[in-house]
């Protein structure tokens, strides 16, 4: 079968190659879920990873099928597979369990262990290919009223994984109830955390540089959003302080700003991976101080686990009917065929107003 790969440490060698196809007997004890691939989204860590970032080659190849934003139908079934048949559409998963507790408990999302396994980032092969095969339990079945979308779902579940983590940090509150946010980043996550936000109830503000009108400011509008270009600071005065801060920009200085715009008892999800060593002067006793007088909280997160897929099925199935064809704008730049992968890559290194670049494998 074909597939997109790269070899890891060694920058722009992404390339497509040729590789058997997967059966339903490369897993054990008959939960093998052999899935034909639909769509694949790319995001930044696609990019990073062909830059030779950061990723590791799987135990015995010298190169890496890249791709963790999935979107398939099952093809056949090992004999123990009872969550889902052929004809089902699904989405698998991305982090593989190590060795810490947190793995064994299936939240492998929280693993303390040093070494990670991520399907298409690190030491697990991807799913930009013409199938792939899992075990049944990392494999989460999509409603058909969903195929149009459900390429969505893996980015949904980094904005589901940190708003639950945040709502499960202020139990210790008792009585918690957010009723402003805020939204660091328009691109795809600053987008989808608009939406779960505005899902939940919650004013919802967007901050972002870019001039509007464009199509990320019409979105977020759509919604029934705010949309600022003005630093979070002066938001903050203007509409805040706010109860939920969720920063999707990837650029690090404006979390020391968004700790100053938090509210009270209010809470900071960071979802950027930076790399470099940018430094920044920032007012360090003052932003200590209000954490401290004012019971804040900020919280990191990472990857997500089967819970907040399912989770994110469940909203884009609310956002759907509540918002019919607003998921649908964000996929902006489809590249059709594997062997378009320069296209792919291209679109994705300079996006020219994209919002989700993916690949059409097969139609839907």
């Amino acid at each position: 079968m074909k597939a997109i790969a790269v070899k890891p440490g060694i920058p722009n060698t992404v390339h497509l190659t040729e590789l058997p196809a997967p059966t339903v007997s490369d897993i054990p004890n008959g939960r093998g879920v052999l899935v034909r691939v639909l769509r694949v989204g790319v995001d930044g860590t696609d990019k990073e990873i062909n830059a030779a970032e950061y990723g590791q080659a799987p135990p015995g190849y010298d190169f890496l099928i890249i791709g963790h934003e999935s979107f398939g139908q099952v093809e056949a079934v090992g004999q123990n597979v009872t969550e889902v048949k052929p004809g089902d559409y699904v989405v698998a998963t991305v982090r593989r369990p190590g060795s810490s507790i947190y793995d064994l408990i299936g939240t492998n999302d929280m693993t303390t262990d040093d070494t990670y396994f991520e399907r298409g980032i690190n030491l697990r092969h991807g799913y930009m290919s013409e199938y792939y095969v899992d075990d049944a339990e990392f494999i989460v079945k999509i409603p058909k009223g969903l195929k149009e979308v459900g390429v969505l779902l893996e980015p949904t579940t980094v904005v589901e994984k940190g708003i639950a983590q945040a709502y499960e940090i202020q139990r210790r509150l008792k009585v918690w109830k957010p009723k402003r946010a805020a939204v660091m980043g328009a691109g795809t996550i600053g987008l989808l955390a608009t939406l779960v936000l505005r899902l939940k109830g919650l004013e919802v503000t967007t901050f972002a540089k870019t001039p509007k009108p464009y199509l990320n400011s019409d979105l977020i509008e759509a919604i029934g959003a705010t949309y600022e270009e003005i630093p979070i600071i002066e938001g903050a005065k203007k509409l805040g302080p706010f109860d939920i801060i969720f920063e999707a920009t990837g650029f690090s200085p404006v979390v020391f700003e968004s700790m100053q715009a938090l509210g009270k008892n209010g809470v900071l999800v960071l979802s950027s991976v930076t790399g470099g060593d940018r430094k920044v002067e920032v007012p360090a006793d003052k932003i200590n101080l209000g954490f401290v007088l004012g019971n804040k909280v900020m919280v990191g997160t990472v990857n997500a686990n089967r819970e907040y897929f399912e989770m994110g099925v469940k909203d884009l199935a609310q956002a759907e009917a509540e918002y019919p064809g607003w998921l649908s704008r964000l996929l902006t730049h489809p590249v059709r065929g594997l062997e378009n992968y320069e296209e792919l890559f291209a679109k994705l290194t300079n996006p020219n107003g994209a919002i989700k670049v993916f690949c059409e494998v097969e139609p839907l």
